[in-house]
């Protein structure tokens, strides 16, 4: 029988909110955190979150709360499910309260403004004390929705140490959720922060009708841009061919599900960015992660044109069919999935 822990999920949004009843179906001692007083009271009446994941029944035995450090108080591991760009905010509240014991999971995806850190990384920048050991992600193509259901889901738990990420693949596995372990904790990362940006690149292309074959096209060569920037940065070549990388790129660019994919569709259907996020309950984490993904494709000369397209539409005004011409009319290209440095 497998170990139970007492698992603090840091954020009520769909993603904590099925996680949370998932742990605390499996026999995990679990609190959820809310930011908002009178969403944890609601929450903690009706048993439901009605914002972001409203048919879901939340077990009577999960600790409901807006205080976060009565949210973590005992807890073995604390689960930051939180937008990514407020990871550090909500962990800075925690620094005081960190232990030696304590095991931080991330699973928001994202690349930070500004210091271009994915959120482990933003961790480790907060809790200064942590040890490799201590810090791991769970990533991977899994709709909040879905997994609430208890519809058959596979994700990725990751961390430079495997005992770690192996333990956080014991503390999620249940019948219909199968965990994955994996030591390349920056692929993972980047895989599955990437992800959000392609899968913009699809809406737009769904929301102006260019059809399957751009759809297909995007998926493709978008993941040989997130395998550039990927090993360019120490990752795992195979690792964009797992759960983080083609897994969670396809059910993100094609779901109807998909925050980041329904807010492309608006913008191909030619509202604004400011209009398409302002319909949105949920933060669509691909918008901002375009920015961080850009400067990084600068700073290590990683060419990724499909980013690029994203960045000038998002954030320079650029028409979608025009950015689709320019990325037709590059210079032709030998593809390099199948022709390797070597030329084999």
């Amino acid at each position: 029988m497998s170990r139970k822990e007492h698992v603090a999920v840091i954020g009520a949004g769909s993603w904590g909110t099925a996680l949370a009843i998932s742990l605390a179906q499996t026999g995990h001692q679990v609190s959820l955190w809310t930011r908002k007083e009178a969403a944890a009271e609601q929450m903690r009446t009706t048993r439901h979150n009605p914002a972001y994941l409203p048919e879901a029944l939340i077990p009577d035995h999960v600790r409901i709360t807006h205080d976060l450090h009565e949210s973590v108080e005992g807890a073995d591991v604390w689960l930051f499910a939180v937008p990514s760009q407020g990871v550090r905010q909500v962990a800075s509240q925690l620094r005081d309260a960190f232990r030696a014991e304590v095991l931080l999971v991330s699973v928001a995806k994202g690349i930070e403004n500004g210091t271009l850190m994915t959120t482990s990384e933003v961790l480790q920048d907060v809790f200064t004390d942590a040890r490799p050991h201590q810090i791991a992600v769970l990533y991977g193509p899994s709709h909040a929705e879905e997994v609430a259901k208890q519809c058959p889901t596979t994700v990725v738990a990751a961390s430079k140490v495997l005992t770690s990420a192996e333990r956080v693949q014991e503390i999620f596995m249940t019948p219909t959720l199968r965990v994955y372990a994996n030591t390349d904790l920056r692929g993972v990362e980047i895989a599955g922060s990437v992800k959000n940006v392609l899968a913009i690149a699809a809406g737009i292309s769904d929301g102006v009708g260019f059809g399957d074959n751009a759809k297909a096209a995007i998926l493709t060569r978008g993941l040989c841009e997130i395998k550039r920037l990927g090993v360019a940065m120490g990752a795992k070549e195979g690792t964009f061919g797992g759960l983080a990388g083609i897994g969670d790129l396809v059910v993100t660019c094609m779901s109807s599900l998909s925050r980041n994919r329904n807010l492309g569709y608006a913008i191909g259907q030619g509202k604004s960015l400011d209009a398409a996020q302002g319909e949105m309950t949920m933060v669509a984490e691909g918008v901002r992660t375009t920015a961080s993904v850009m400067e990084l494709a600068d700073r290590l000369d990683v060419e990724m044109p499909i980013i690029a397209a994203v960045h000038s539409i998002l954030f320079e005004g650029i028409p979608p069919a025009e950015a689709v011409r320019y990325l037709m009319m590059r210079s032709a290209k030998q593809e390099e999935w199948i022709v390797s440095e070597t030329g084999s």
